[in-house]
């Protein structure tokens, strides 16, 4: 074996010139690590300095106030509806009763009954021209711009289906005009449960997110 034989070759190779192979080092398995290890290294770096902004600017505490507040769950509950001007009672309400039909009587016995339920009377008799034989439904109501939202809801529990009009009138005394389509007033029980219903509304419910 010449002094020339690298180590290790066993003689397979002698070298006889002045050229001699060379012996190539693997550095690509070497390269591909080192580039792994380059991207893991910034990728630590990048987490670390979002860690530092949330700790100066305060986001990681938003996103955990944040975060149970989007899971909880939204429910109803009532509303505080502003005060409304209470109902007036039957009894502090005047009604005139006229009839727009060619029943006889029919006046009468409309207003005996109103009296009954509290109400108090005032004309009785047959409706004007304008009304007369021209109100197709079961009645209407009329008074002055201020009933509407007070004492023609009050009268109106007691005629079902009966239309609300305001006209030009000052004093608080309302109409009852009777209808071609009028059989008789609304049942007792059920005008009844109509002005309780009215004079005590019931809150409208409303959702709301629940707080955690």
């Amino acid at each position: 074996m010449s002094m020339l034989t690298p180590p290790g070759m066993g003689g397979k190779y002698r070298i006889t010139g002045d050229k001699y192979p060379r012996m190539r080092r693997r550095r690509r398995g070497r390269l591909g690590v080192a580039l792994v290890a380059s991207v893991a290294a910034l990728g630590l770096v990048g987490w670390g300095t979002l860690q530092l902004i949330d700790l100066f600017t305060g986001g990681g505490e938003k996103a955990s106030a944040a975060g149970p507040k989007a899971d909880c769950a939204t429910k109803a509950r009532p509303s505080a509806d502003t005060k409304k001007a209470p109902v007036p009672k039957p009894g502090t309400i005047t009604v005139n009763v006229y009839n727009a039909t060619d029943r006889s009587g029919l006046a009468k016995n409309t207003a005996d009954e109103l009296q009954k339920r509290g109400f108090k009377i005032g004309d009785v008799g047959n409706a004007s021209k304008e009304f007369d034989k021209k109100v197709k439904g079961t009645g209407i109501l009329l008074g002055a711009p201020s009933a509407l939202n007070s004492s023609l809801p009050v009268l109106a529990t007691q005629l079902a289906g009966a239309e609300k009009r305001a006209d030009t009138r000052k004093g608080p005394a309302v109409d009852l005009i009777l209808g071609t389509a009028f059989k008789d007033l609304t049942p007792k029980p059920a005008a009844d449960q109509a002005l309780a219903a009215l004079a005590n509304p019931q809150p409208t419910p409303t959702s709301s997110t629940k707080r955690c």
